[in-house]
């Protein structure tokens, strides 16, 4: 486990100290480090993996950013936050949602199987 925390250890502070971060929009032993606590101890994060969630995360604080500004006012609260972020955190419940209408499609689809065959009985020559 002390060699696992030691390679965590020096994961994070080579990508902190990397040329390529310049080139990230947030720091990447920050992104590594909240990663790890939410992934399984044996798990590794390739490279790609990493800078690919710092460039997600920076083209999400550009959206969010962006919709932020549209606002008239000179001060940013936090009910014009919330609304700027309104679609991310709606992602789970949009899931949910397409899970729903696919299960209700899925009877209807089995409804209409079974009337088939019911005409398909009833009308046979």
């Amino acid at each position: 486990m002390l060699i696992i925390g030691v390679y965590m250890e020096e994961e994070i502070n080579n990508d902190e100290t990397s040329e390529d971060s310049q080139k990230f929009p947030l720091p990447m032993g920050t992104i590594v480090r909240i990663m790890r606590t939410h992934l399984d101890s044996d798990k590794m994060i390739s490279r790609k993996v990493k800078e690919e969630m710092n460039l997600f995360l920076g083209k999400m604080l550009e959206d969010v950013s962006t919709k932020l500004n549209e606002s008239p006012y000179v001060t940013i609260d936090e009910v014009m936050f919330r609304e700027a972020i309104r679609p991310y955190e709606n992602m789970k419940s949009v899931e949910l949602e397409k899970k729903r209408i696919i299960k209700t499609l899925e009877k209807i689809k089995a409804d209409c199987d079974v009337l088939i065959e019911e005409v398909n009985r009833t009308f046979r020559l």
